[in-house]
């Protein structure tokens, strides 16, 4: 009845050959670039960055709203800026051209978080994602941004959100999916929900749920017990074995929850 659902410990991983199939020479390991960030805050793509390097990426960059070149500059020498607004200090509509002209040096992008509330933000990320069609990852409050406009990203090639559960039902609603997703609901049960919305939908989802990470992909769902998930943590390791292996995000996004 549940063929569809595979389940993995750290001790039995499912895709063992992906773990001895890593990238040998960091030149070969990929680049990603994370963006995210406002005038108040940059813990998160600051901790995505770190885990990316963790995770074995081969070269990442960090893309800020320059309202935080003056605070971070000197703690953060990695990072590059783009236009920010004048109130909030998060991404503003004019930072496009160069969210686009790093994208096109990237393997992949993770849009890692703290963006803020800001309008222009929201425009910013909406057109985007109409703009760029390679790998992208979303965790934070970047799941925010895009969650009641589904049709963004719902049946977008090569699209993952990392979610809460609470984001996940938010989704659900959006998408006008017939099944709620609840704190309260068995593994199974969730299990069973993230099959038949995949069947439905391209999105790769990955949450976490009582101790456990489950991944939805390519129609199958695997679960990761034990684990003590920190989205952000989640995210910047899921993008980095992704982007090593773009032809089976399933695998890699299963695979990429076992060194954290």
């Amino acid at each position: 009845m549940d063929t569809y659902w595979h389940k993995q410990t750290k001790e039995q991983p499912l895709f063992g050959e992906l773990l001895w199939s890593r990238p040998e020479n960091r030149r070969h390991a990929g680049k990603l670039l994370v963006m995210g960030g406002n005038a108040h805050g940059f813990s998160a793509p600051a901790a995505a960055y770190n885990q990316a390097g963790k995770a074995g990426i081969g070269t990442c960059r960090v893309l800020l709203p320059d309202a935080l070149h003056k605070t971070v500059g000197q703690l953060f020498p990695a990072a590059e800026y783009a236009a920010s607004t004048a109130t909030s200090g998060g991404f503003a509509k004019a930072a496009l051209a160069e969210w686009l002209s790093q994208s096109a040096w990237a393997d992949g992008i993770l849009l890692a978080g703290d963006f803020g509330r800001n309008s222009e933000t929201a425009i910013l990320i909406e057109t985007y994602l109409e703009k760029y069609g390679s790998q992208l990852t979303l965790v934070n409050d970047a799941v925010e941004y895009v969650i009641d406009t589904p049709e963004l990203f719902l049946d977008r090639p090569e699209t993952t959100l990392v979610l809460t559960m609470a984001q996940l039902q938010k989704l659900l609603t959006a998408a006008k999916f017939p099944e709620a997703a609840k704190s309260s609901m068995a593994l199974l049960q969730l299990a069973n929900l993230l099959y038949k919305f995949g069947l439905q939908h391209i999105v790769n989802l990955v949450t976490y749920h009582d101790g456990t990470v489950v991944v939805s992909a390519n129609g199958q769902v695997s679960s990761t017990r034990d684990h003590d998930a920190d989205l952000t943590t989640v995210a910047a390791h899921a993008a980095v074995w992704w982007l090593q292996n773009p032809a089976k995000p399933f695998e890699a996004l299963t695979t990429s929850l076992l060194e954290q």
